[in-house]
């Protein structure tokens, strides 16, 4: 084991932010754990180990279904960010067994393969708007412009937000979203705390209005969702509708701007993608796998466990890192080249286990219909300028994407 300390990871330097895939290779090459100081957590670089680690149940993304804070070594977060922590804690993605499954069942009688598949024409249609209406003004911000609008767009239609309401959506997840960085700073813990506040009272008024009107809705099947009697409590149906909201196009917007801004930088593999429309289901994955949106997972320690003879104590938190995993080349061939017919491609950028990401199904649909829209409508799409990134590491993503069409 190295301290990575020792090592070039270093996610809040923009050169690493840049391109972080080189440190990455050198933590794989240096060990399969590393005790990173700065955040006081142990980095998993290797995909074998991320994927075990993801289905392995001495892990768990939370700990309060076993233990107080003080029991596992934790200092309980400050009271003033008591709204952000009621709405993250009670979503399925931050709860363990038992009260992961009851919700994820009962969200899933609500989010079924069948409801995901009826809104394949509402999703091809809206990005085929976005797309014409890109090429008529002659290019744009592909993340402004079609990135972002699409999935937002979708979520809300699947919860039954008017569009005439849509429009904190989107700065409503990024701040709270911004929780989930490395160490956040007291303004970012502010601004998720004043977006969790106005986003559940939004969304408090709205299931009382569908519980008085049900429509076909997500938030009407949430309300309706019961098995054996047992129903979803306002602020779990709440919390899920935030999660669906954030994940579902947080993950979306991202991995759409990533990848043009891959293709474009990878003119080859573009072109080919151009000649034959038929790779966009491989191209979707190949573009999760080659830069992903979510680079960084953590789970904490329940229960002691050894890693290539270290040992991770309980109370200890891992960081399991998507990115590094899915440029592992013990598992993908030449992991550093974008190739859009990679016939076996197990990437993890959906995650694994109990935690797999509910909405994938969707995610897949959304990045589909933008990428074929804007290939048949925009052929000669390229870049108008260099794009910015953010200075995120968990979530990656740019401040934007400058294109020209004609």
């Amino acid at each position: 084991m190295a301290a990575a300390s020792d090592l070039a990871f270093d996610p809040w330097d923009p050169a690493f932010l840049a391109d972080p895939y080189p440190a990455y290779a050198e933590l794989r090459a240096r060990g399969r754990v590393h005790y990173y100081e700065p955040t006081n957590q142990w980095l998993v670089p290797q995909h074998a180990d991320v994927s075990a680690l993801l289905r392995d149940r001495r892990l768990g993304r939370t700990y309060q279904h076993r233990f107080t804070h003080e029991e596992f070594g934790r200092t309980p977060p400050p009271p003033e960010q008591e709204p952000f922590h009621t709405l993250n804690d009670h979503g399925m993605l931050d709860l363990e067994p038992p009260d992961h499954t009851r919700i994820r069942r009962l969200v899933s009688k609500a989010f079924t393969p069948r409801t995901v598949e009826r809104l394949k024409p509402y999703v091809r249609g809206l990005a085929e708007q976005l797309a014409s209406a890109l090429v008529a003004a002659g290019g744009g911000d592909l993340l402004k412009d079609v990135a972002e609008p699409l999935p937002v767009a979708v979520i809300a239609e699947m919860l039954g937000i008017p569009e005439s309401d849509r429009a904190p959506l989107r700065p409503w997840s990024a701040d709270i979203c911004g929780m989930y960085e490395l160490n956040p700073t007291e303004e970012t813990a502010a601004k998720a705390v004043r977006a969790s506040v106005e986003f559940s009272d939004y969304l408090r008024e709205l299931i009382a209005a569908r519980r008085k009107e049900p429509g076909e809705d997500l938030i009407s099947g949430l309300i309706a969702a019961h098995d054996e009697g047992d129903r979803l409590t306002e602020q779990e149906m709440i919390s899920t509708a935030v999660l669906l909201l954030n994940a579902g196009h947080e993950a979306t917007v991202n991995a759409t701007v990533n990848g043009w801004y891959a293709l474009f930088r990878n003119p080859a593999q573009l072109e080919l993608l151009r000649a034959d429309h038929t790779l966009i289901p491989s191209a979707v994955e190949e573009l999760m796998r080659y830069d992903t949106p979510l680079q960084l997972f953590e789970r904490w320690v329940l229960d002691e466990i050894e890693l290539d003879g270290t040992t991770i104590p309980r109370g200890a938190e891992v960081a399991l890192l998507f990115g590094s995993a899915n440029h592992d080349p013990t598992v993908f061939e030449n992991p550093s080249a974008l190739d859009l017919t990679r016939p076996d491609n197990p990437h993890i950028s959906f995650s694994a286990g109990i935690h797999y990401c509910i909405g994938a199904p969707l995610a897949r649909i959304e990045l589909a219909a933008s990428m074929g829209a804007l290939l048949e409508r925009a052929p000669t799409l390229r870049p108008a300028a260099e794009p910015a990134r953010k200075p995120n590491f968990v979530i990656r993503g740019l401040e934007g994407l400058p294109v020209e069409v004609g």
